[in-house]
């Protein structure tokens, strides 16, 4: 059992319980959230009785207590699958955000391995019992490519690969400011020192991380950016980008949520979760020795909010315009 408290800022003042808890806490939704307020697992001792809608104020404090993980026999479950690619080898699927990718405390189904278990006899079991064929992981928030080992030579080799930083990592994210094109962030990444639910590059246990913008948009307020990294720490592009002051536009734990944003900007209100999407990943097939070559499109909540956020002077280089690098010569999807 895992006990912590949160303290809450001045930018969640008025914010509902529920709603602040799932976007601190990692892995969690919203409604599982609802289910630990229920059980009295998630405490505000300012007010006499806690419920998933209390109003918090700045300065409370929520204990939170998230039960020991409970073994299980991993189910597959039908649930919704947008599959690029399904070979003998390797799966590559569009996740989409909300979705968790492995059970975990508090997720002990409806994630993306159980969705796979359901389309696919074998997954590689190099990840675990509760992650097969789990080669790399997105956010829960975080929407975009992700490819998945069959067996457990792929898993071996693809692990290799992004090991050697021979994968290509491409994202698109909606930042807050003007960020430049050509930005390289070279700064480690480790747990935040004073809130073990985040990471930060302020660690004294730290690892090695670089995060290149490889193009970018000003939008009066916000940048769209396309992203590459060739490491992947856990919130990687988060973390680097709000430590240059230009948090991910919607990014509740790391200063992306603003109460106040001008009017043209409201629309960035309506995210509930980060902008940012795994649109590109590139890797060579450990069977075939092919370079391949995926790209999932912006989902229909970030492709609205930028819609409605792009001055109409710029419409035509964000919805019209190809990035400034040329791409690699491989295969496309």
């Amino acid at each position: 059992m895992t006990t912590f408290t949160l303290t809450v800022p001045p930018e969640a003042e008025g914010e509902r319980l529920d709603r602040y808890v799932a976007a601190e806490v990692p892995g969690h939704s919203r409604s599982q959230v609802q289910r630990l307020i229920d059980g009295g697992h998630i405490v505000v001792p300012r007010v006499k009785t806690t419920k998933a809608n209390t109003q918090l104020r700045a300065g409370d404090e929520v204990s939170v207590t998230l039960p020991e993980l409970v073994p299980t026999v991993l189910v597959a479950q039908d649930l919704p699958l947008d599959v690029l690619f399904d070979d003998e080898d390797v799966v590559v699927v569009n996740k989409p955000a909300g979705l968790v990718v492995h059970p975990a405390a508090g997720n002990e189904d409806g994630t993306l391995v159980n969705a796979l278990l359901h389309r696919i006899s074998g997954l590689s079991g190099i990840g675990g019992e509760r992650r097969p064929g789990i080669v790399h992981r997105l956010d829960k928030g975080t929407s975009g490519v992700m490819v998945v080992a069959k067996h457990d030579r792929a898993h071996q080799e693809l692990s290799r690969q992004f090991h050697d930083r021979e994968v290509e990592k491409e994202y698109v994210a909606l930042a807050w400011g003007l960020v430049q094109q050509r930005k390289r962030i070279d700064a480690s990444i480790g747990r935040d020192p004073g809130n073990r639910l985040r990471m930060s590059t302020r660690a004294t246990r730290a690892r090695n991380a670089v995060t290149r913008v490889t193009w970018a948009r000003d939008l009066q307020g916000v940048t769209l950016l396309r992203v590459a990294i060739a490491t992947g720490r856990t919130h990687q592009i988060r973390v680097h980008l709000s430590a240059i002051g230009h948090p991910v536009v919607g990014d509740a734990l790391y200063g992306g949520v603003r109460r106040r944003v001008p009017a043209r900007l409201r629309a960035v209100q309506r995210l509930s979760r980060p902008f940012l999407h795994a649109e590109r990943l590139a890797f060579t097939h450990p069977r075939t020795g092919e370079r391949l070559s995926f790209i999932a499109p912006l989902p229909v909540d970030l492709e609205a909010v930028l819609a409605a956020v792009t001055p109409p002077e710029m419409r035509a280089k964000v919805f019209g315009e190809e990035p400034d690098e040329p791409e690699p010569a491989d295969r496309r999807h």
